[in-house]
């Protein structure tokens, strides 16, 4: 595995076709509104549906300023490894700050979803929390295998994406946070997504969030 590091790299933000959110500071804020912050609840479901366990080298997929990353670190302690990446280099510039401030060892790096700059099977459990619905669908697709490529056999995918709220309000605030045209992406139709590209065992379903479903895949083994 790569070595781990806290670091924020200096290069400009690599080009793709997703969407990439580049106003840090009030994503942060916002997001720790919505409860999505280190060790929050939602965090911590998000961690203990994914199974990840002492031991575990875990990576989070376009990991923001990096709270769900943080709070897998502490899932698997201190014989395991947790990884953010992002295509924003502001984002990773917070996710580092933070992570320094709560004196971490995740590792933060600028990459993409559609190249993943880590070896094949590197991560026992990959997880992804709201970003699918920022992807056009080939680029999902291009992502999608690339996460089978660095799982290891029998690796777990966990990725929570919107389900849109009932309630008004709540669905009036995560609009405003993504924008109304992203809360039309469906997390549903990312399952047959992860068939197609070669995972197994697929389970999808509802969470303890009101604005969050999942869907998961395992690598098969050989």
């Amino acid at each position: 595995m790569h070595r781990l590091r806290n670091e924020p790299t200096t290069k400009s933000g690599p080009e793709t076709t997703g969407i990439t959110i580049h106003w840090a500071p009030v994503y942060d804020i916002m997001t720790g509104l919505m409860g999505l912050g280190v060790d929050r609840p939602n965090s911590r479901m998000v961690c203990e549906m994914a199974g990840i366990k002492p031991g575990d080298k875990v990576l989070d997929l376009g990991c923001g300023t990096g709270n769900l990353t943080l709070t897998a670190e502490k899932y698997t302690g201190s014989s395991g490894a947790a990884c953010g990446l992002d295509a924003a280099p502001e984002m990773i510039a917070v996710a580092c700050e933070k992570a320094r401030r709560l004196g971490s060892q995740a590792a933060f790096e600028v990459g993409l979803i559609e190249q993943i700059d880590y070896p094949a099977g590197t991560f026992d459990v990959i997880i992804s929390r709201l970003v699918m619905h920022h992807l056009p669908e080939d680029l999902k697709r291009q992502g999608l295998a690339e996460m089978l490529r660095v799982l290891k056999p029998g690796g777990l995918l966990f990725l929570a994406d919107f389900n849109r709220p009932a309630n008004p309000l709540l669905a009036h605030v995560t609009s405003i946070l993504v924008g109304q045209h992203m809360m039309q992406a469906s997390v549903w139709d990312i399952s047959p997504m992860l068939k197609d590209a070669g995972f197994v065992e697929l389970a999808s379903g509802l969470t303890r969030s009101a604005y969050l479903a999942f869907v998961s895949g395992k690598k098969p083994m050989p």
